[in-house]
């Protein structure tokens, strides 16, 4: 077994290719060199030793790595209470432990969608610490109250003169009341360099006093993020269930919509007019433990909603992406890979949902536009955002891709759930470099 391998050129001979877009799996092989995918031919190679590492494939299947489109590295790697009554430490330390488990479960490029991942980020795009590129929205924006608010109920809120909470602190959320605290608050995120805006529009499970209907942030203050976020070339996503806080969300500008099961058919096919995303999560309600019988019914009750949601967006055409959301539970991150393997019964089939966790999840990252961070350098100054999934250089086997490679004991794209298991998973190549090898 090898972890973070040195970035020489890599061969990876006699395996059978799903490059993240084509329905077709073909036999052949994958050169690297360096970050980059050189070449992807059909057969063997003419010279099998030309390559400083080269992998015998056996007949296994080499995919891109996986992505997931909703994390949270520091609230998935601790507990609350770890949280609150520990030190900064704790969080980091936790985050780097969780992102080098995202990465040996094969998900090579996250979406952290509140957290202070910025130093985890260049730590971890520098080859110190091993773990998934990531795009960061840094802190949430909410509201008094409202989903990101986890301050006590006595603290006098920031707006009117009281301190900062521990989320905070701890820079997972900004609480934000007000146009002109959301502007600041967004320029805040985007000065620490966050690739996109994340916002709370409604009620959520984990948080204390939002029920689920609640609608979060006014029109005035969605648009005024929007703004903030499109002056710098980026997308706000936000956090909703409703289809009424869709609705405002869709009107304010918002292109994502995370969540989303309580929404209606119509609500639906509204975002499908607008060209909005849904970054689903197949919740089942034994991923996440709440002892407040209230937030166990709110679980309940969005849970309740995953497969109509999801039968509603494939019907509308409404472009999906897939994220877990999984937080405060370290016992339960490895549940990533299990509710991937969910994913089949819920869009189609094993091969759509495949397509979904890396050529499609990667479309949503380039939304970034100017401030993805993985962009490919040479259409960095173009117009090729939104040319097809090819672009994005992520999430596909093709020349000129970043290497990041798995292969896989078994034909993911006929069962998803091979994916479920890690052993299942030979090698993990992310950025040229080998980071699990257990063939012989």
């Amino acid at each position: 077994m090898s972890e973070q391998g040195p970035a020489g050129t890599i061969l990876i001979r006699d395996v059978r290719i799903f490059d993240g877009v084509n329905d077709r799996v073909r036999t052949g092989h994958v050169l690297t060199e360096g970050t980059k995918i050189k070449t992807v031919g059909d057969g063997d190679p003419p010279v099998p030793g030309a390559a400083d590492t080269v992998v015998d494939g056996r007949g296994a299947t080499l995919i891109p790595g996986l992505s997931d489109a909703h994390v949270h590295l520091l609230l998935a790697g601790a507990t609350q209470v770890e949280l609150m009554l520990g030190g900064a430490g704790v969080g980091y330390l936790r985050g780097a432990a969780e992102a080098r488990a995202m990465l040996m479960r094969g998900f090579t490029t996250v979406r952290d969608m509140a957290g202070d991942t910025g130093d985890l980020k260049r730590l971890i795009d520098a080859g110190a610490l091993p773990g998934p590129r990531i795009y960061p929205s840094h802190a949430g924006l909410s509201q008094t109250a409202g989903h990101g608010d986890f301050g006590m109920v006595y603290d006098i809120p920031t707006a009117l003169g009281g301190t900062a909470t521990r989320a905070e602190q701890l820079g997972l959320m900004r609480i934000a009341d007000g146009t002109a605290q959301v502007l600041a608050g967004v320029r805040e995120q985007l000065k620490k360099g966050a690739s996109q805006i994340k916002m709370m529009a409604g009620g959520g499970v984990a948080s204390a006093y939002d029920h689920l209907d609640v609608l979060q942030y006014t029109a005035e203050e969605l648009r005024a993020g929007v703004q903030a976020a499109a002056d710098w070339g980026t997308y706000v996503a936000v956090h909703v269930y409703t289809g009424e806080g869709i609705r405002r969300a869709v009107r304010a500008g918002v292109q994502v919509i995370e969540h989303g099961h309580l929404a209606e058919e119509d609500d639906i096919a509204y975002m499908a007019e607008h060209d909005v995303w849904l970054c689903g999560q197949p919740f089942a309600e034994t991923d996440h433990f709440f002892p407040d019988p209230a937030a166990a019914e709110k679980n309940r009750r969005v849970c309740e909603g995953v497969e109509r949601v999801f039968g509603w967006a494939l019907e509308h055409g409404v472009r999906v992406a897939f994220g877990t959301d999984l937080l405060l539970d370290p016992a339960s991150s490895a549940r990533q890979s299990e509710m991937l393997a969910r994913m089949a019964g819920l869009v189609g089939g094993p091969l759509a949902a495949l397509k979904i966790a890396t050529s499609g999840n990667a479309e949503l990252f380039r939304k970034a536009g100017p401030r993805d961070p993985y962009q490919n350098p040479a259409s960095a100054d173009t117009a090729a955002y939104g040319d097809g999934p090819h672009v994005a250089h992520l999430g596909v086997i093709a020349e000129g891709a970043w290497a990041d490679l798995l292969l896989v004991d078994g034909d993911p794209t006929r069962d998803l759930r091979l994916l479920a298991d890690p052993a299942n998973l030979k090698v993990i190549i992310k950025d040229g470099r080998i980071h699990k090898n257990t063939l012989p």
